[in-house]
C-alpha cells in the first residue's frame, strides 16, 4: 500500500510530442506521449486553447480569452469538439496538462506541455449542404435572363486590352463571405453577375463596380458542358443575401477542384440558376436566375472580350456600399449561418 501512496505523490511527467490530427472546421483530435505510470493514474486532462494572436500590432480587436477545458482522462487521441465554438480556417494554439484529482478535490498537475499551433479546416461537404439548404429557402422565384455581365472601371478594361491580349484572366477568390467556404483564397475565376431588374428583365442601370459593362450571352457560360456548384451563402449586415455559384467547364481544372469540395447543382432544376434545353430544333434555350438573392457567379476559365461586348451603362454608378471585397459575413444572422464555427 505504501508503495502505491508514494506513487500517487510522484510528480506527473510533462506531456511531450503533442500531435493534432483529423482537423475539421470545428473539431480536432489531440494526442501526446505519457509514461505508463501517468497513463494509469491520470484522472483528468487540462487543455488550454486560444486563437493565435495576429501579427499586426495595430488591430484593436479584443483578445480572445484563452479557454481552458477540463476533460476526464480518456484513451488518446481525444476528440475535441463542441466545447469551443471553433471557427473554420483559423489558427489556434493549444497546450495540455495531465492531472490526478486528489481525495480532497485538489489536483496534482504536470507542467504545461509546449504550445502547438494548428489551423482549422474549411467547411466540409456536410456543412456546405446545410448552407445550401438555408440558401434554397431565400432564393425566391426564378426570373428569365439572357446575359451574364461584369462591371468595371475603364482602367480595368484598358489593362485587359493592352496588357492581357483582350483576355479577362481568372483571379484568386478573396476572403469575403463565409469564413469556411473552400473556394476562398484557393479558386481562381472571373466574377460575373446575372441579376436583372424585375420590371425590365434587363441588367440594372447602376453598378457599384464601375460604369463600363462587359456582357456575354448566357449560353456561352451556361450550357450542358458546364458543371454548376454551390459555394457560399452570406449577408453583410444587410437585408439582402448573396449566393456564390461556380461555373466550371466539365473536366477543367476548376471542375476538378470543385467536385470533391462543393455541392453540385442540377443545371435544369435548382433554385438559383437554370439552363432549360430547347424543346424543338431552332428554339433557344431558357436561362433563369433566383429573384430574391444576389447571385455572384465565378467562371473558372479566361474570358475574351471578343466573346461579348463592352459598353457604357446609363445609370449613375454611385452604389459603392454594395461592393463586397473581403467583406465579412454577419455572424449573428439567423438566415445564413449554420451551427458550426463562423
Amino acid at each position: 500500500r505504501s508503495h502505491v501512496f508514494v506513487y500517487m505523490d510522484t510528480p506527473l511527467a510533462t506531456p511531450r510530442n503533442i500531435q493534432i490530427c483529423e482537423v475539421t472546421c470545428d473539431s480536432f483530435r489531440i494526442m501526446w506521449d505519457m509514461t505508463p505510470e501517468d497513463t494509469a493514474r491520470a484522472t483528468h486532462f487540462f487543455i488550454d486553447l486560444s486563437r493565435k494572436e495576429s501579427r499586426d500590432p495595430n488591430r484593436f480587436k479584443h483578445r480572445d480569452v484563452p479557454t481552458k477545458l477540463v476533460a476526464k482522462a480518456v484513451p488518446l487521441p481525444m476528440a475535441v469538439r463542441g466545447h469551443w465554438f471553433l471557427s473554420p480556417r483559423t489558427e489556434y494554439c493549444v497546450a495540455v496538462q495531465t492531472a490526478v484529482r486528489q481525495p480532497d478535490g485538489d489536483y496534482l498537475v504536470s507542467e504545461w506541455s509546449q504550445v502547438v499551433d494548428f489551423c482549422t479546416g474549411d467547411y466540409a461537404m456536410e456543412h456546405l449542404q446545410q448552407l445550401l439548404d438555408k440558401a434554397k429557402v431565400s432564393a425566391g422565384r426564378l426570373l428569365k435572363f439572357s446575359v451574364f455581365y461584369r462591371n468595371q472601371h475603364p482602367d480595368y478594361f484598358h489593362h485587359v486590352r493592352n496588357e492581357c491580349g483582350g483576355v479577362m484572366r481568372p483571379a484568386l477568390k478573396d476572403s469575403s463571405g463565409s469564413h469556411g467556404s473552400p473556394i476562398n483564397g484557393k479558386l481562381h475565376g472571373v466574377f460575373l453577375s446575372c441579376n436583372t431588374e424585375f420590371d425590365t428583365g434587363l441588367p440594372p442601370k447602376d453598378s457599384p463596380y464601375g460604369p463600363l459593362r462587359f456582357q456575354i450571352p448566357a449560353g456561352h457560360l451556361l450550357n450542358p458542358n458546364i458543371s454548376l456548384y454551390f459555394a457560399d451563402f452570406y449577408c453583410m449586415y444587410t437585408a439582402y443575401h448573396y449566393v456564390v455559384l461556380v461555373l466550371a467547364p466539365v473536366g477543367s481544372e476548376g471542375d476538378g477542384f470543385c467536385r470533391p469540395r462543393l455541392p453540385m447543382l442540377d443545371l435544369a432544376s435548382n433554385p438559383f440558376l437554370t439552363y432549360t434545353a430547347p424543346e424543338r430544333p431552332g428554339e433557344e434555350p431558357l436561362f433563369s436566375h433566383a429573384s430574391d438573392v444576389i447571385l455572384e457567379v465565378l467562371y473558372t476559365e479566361p474570358l475574351h472580350l471578343d466573346q461579348g461586348t463592352v459598353e457604357q451603362i446609363s445609370g449613375h454608378h454611385q452604389l459603392m456600399s454594395l461592393t463586397t471585397a473581403n467583406a465579412k459575413k454577419d455572424p449573428s444572422c439567423k438566415v445564413c449561418n449554420i451551427s458550426v464555427g463562423r
